[in-house]
């Protein structure tokens, strides 16, 4: 009982801080108070002893329940308001405030939850959690399921599209699927010194479970690895838009079947990551592009 009191007690006195970060993911205040609680029940249902750092384990926390619910909200294809705007009053006022709801968000600020409201699930997690609450990208990483570079890209991406640099975007994307077409013919045309010209020294190939048991190994690094496993490969690779990035799908008789997350980083692809679990890539925004 004393362990538990302890342990509710510390929860209250980061509950606040909980409440403003999954405000900033979700902009709703009763949503943000449902990811709060599902925290509560996990950390209730977690061994309090293996956990260093009470504080950052329960933003981690948090952060994850938000990413669920934004996909969760992605994939029914629902949106808060039909005009893509913030929730501005909760829907239940029985159980919230509709002048907290207000407060919280003018101190939010309406301006920059519309625009959060644009930005895909990872990206917007990626962003609150940088630029807000100053996580590293390093911390960040598992949260979004991606390595560190590709957590690092995920918020600059977003952060321009929050400052509104289309014009930005379009020519990063440019330069992106230049990139990405020089890489996928060189690896269907076995070409090995034009693998090398266009990954980054020290590129890093990961591949989840189902990808793995695919034909991919688990993890590779650097660009001579990582070159050997592509050359000659990559033939049914098609290019697409990847959570609004540039990145490769296969989908062998139209059935989407694995996703090359590729991050690009100054003209070069620093980071790779092959996608086949089912459940992770229902939750990609995955467009086709022209080959």
């Amino acid at each position: 009982m004393t362990d538990r009191l302890f342990l509710s007690e510390q929860f209250a006195a980061n509950r606040r801080h909980l409440g403003a970060v999954a405000y900033r993911m979700l902009g709703s205040l009763s949503e943000a108070e449902d990811a709060v609680q599902e925290t509560w029940i996990r950390l209730s249902r977690s061994d309090a002893d293996a956990i260093d750092n009470l504080g950052g384990w329960l933003t981690t926390v948090v952060a994850r329940v938000c990413l669920d619910m934004l996909r969760q909200r992605k994939a029914r294809r629902e949106d808060q308001l039909d005009d893509d705007s913030p929730e501005p009053v909760a829907l239940n006022a029985q159980t919230v405030d509709p002048e907290r709801e207000l407060a919280m968000a003018d101190a939010v600020g309406l301006a920059l939850l519309v625009v959060l409201e644009k930005l895909a699930p990872a990206e917007r997690i990626a962003l609150v959690l940088h630029d807000m609450f100053d996580l590293s990208f390093e911390e960040i990483a598992p949260i979004v399921e991606r390595t560190p570079v590709a957590a690092r890209q995920l918020a600059s991406r977003a952060r321009r599209r929050v400052q509104g640099s289309d014009e930005t975007q379009t020519a990063d994307r440019t330069r992106q699927r230049e990139v990405v077409d020089a890489f996928l013919a060189a690896s269907r045309g076995g070409d090995f010194a034009g693998l090398l010209a266009v990954l980054d020294p020290n590129v890093v190939f990961r591949a989840d479970a189902v990808a793995s048991r695919l034909g991919n190994v688990a993890e590779l690094r650097g660009a001579q690895a990582v070159a050997n496993n592509f050359k000659g490969r990559a033939q049914s690779a098609r290019p697409a838009l990847v959570d609004g990035s540039i990145g490769l799908l296969i989908a062998p008789m139209g059935k989407l079947r694995v996703v090359l997350a590729l991050t690009v980083t100054d003209g070069r692809i620093a980071a790779i990551d092959a996608i086949a679990a089912p459940d992770r890539l229902a939750q990609l925004d995955v467009v086709l592009l022209d080959a």
